[in-house]
């Protein structure tokens, strides 16, 4: 599917709610995941061709205009689910549209690469919260898998704290901003960015980010 510019092409954002079935308050759930979801849909309005639409109570799909955006809106709504204690899993594909956009609801559309993409979203063994279909890239995208399973690894592991520490220095703080937002030292700060693994976080990110820019380029898709 790769390799050629189509005035048709787009790329899927499919996520599901990690254990849903086991919450405790379905309902405090829901109105969490909604409000998420929302909030992305706002944020990134610029990028999404068709919004973030919750097909089922704990799932959603859209389409984005490229995939660096994808990726990018993909990593900041798990970061914001995070915060009420929601883990989410994501895949993102190339897709070939064979139907008009919906640019109301992600329903009711049809194209090539949307059941591989649901297909990586649907496979519950996998260990990463990154999934990518890239039809025609079997060197790029078992690359990406693993890619995602190292950034999902290092995820596992942070505490709170750290996860906000790193979301806030990948949306550009510094540490100086962040010791003084939370009246500690700027040591402090380092050490929660070390022990967090940011340095080897943030390479894999952008090596992410950069292949799928280069896919994104190939497939004439505008650039995150």
């Amino acid at each position: 599917m790769t390799g050629k510019s189509s005035s048709n092409r787009y790329v899927a954002i499919m996520g599901d709610i990690v254990g849903s079935e086991k919450a405790a308050d379905v309902e405090q759930l829901h109105v969490q995941f909604n409000r998420a979801v929302n909030e992305s849909n706002a944020e990134g309005a610029q990028v999404l061709t068709s919004p973030l639409t919750i097909t089922l109570g704990d799932e959603f799909q859209g389409l984005v205009n490229s995939l660096s955006a994808a990726f990018s809106l993909a990593r900041k709504l798990r970061f914001k689910l995070l915060e009420d204690q929601i883990a989410c899993r994501f895949a993102i594909g190339l897709v070939d549209l064979k139907s008009p956009i919906n640019d109301q609801r992600a329903w009711n559309m049809m194209g090539e690469g949307l059941s591989q993409t649901r297909s990586k979203l649907n496979d519950k063994r996998a260990i990463s919260f990154y999934r990518f279909a890239l039809g025609g890239e079997p060197l790029l995208e078992p690359n990406l898998e693993a890619l995602g399973v190292a950034l999902s690894t290092i995820e596992r592991r942070w505490t709170d704290r750290q996860r906000r520490d790193i979301g806030a220095f990948l949306a550009g703080a510094s540490a100086s901003e962040l010791a003084r937002q939370r009246n500690v030292s700027v040591h402090s700060i380092y050490k929660v960015r070390s022990s967090g693994d940011f340095d080897a976080y943030l390479l894999i990110f952008q090596t992410i980010m950069e292949v799928l820019s280069h896919l994104d380029r190939q497939n004439g898709l505008p650039r995150c």
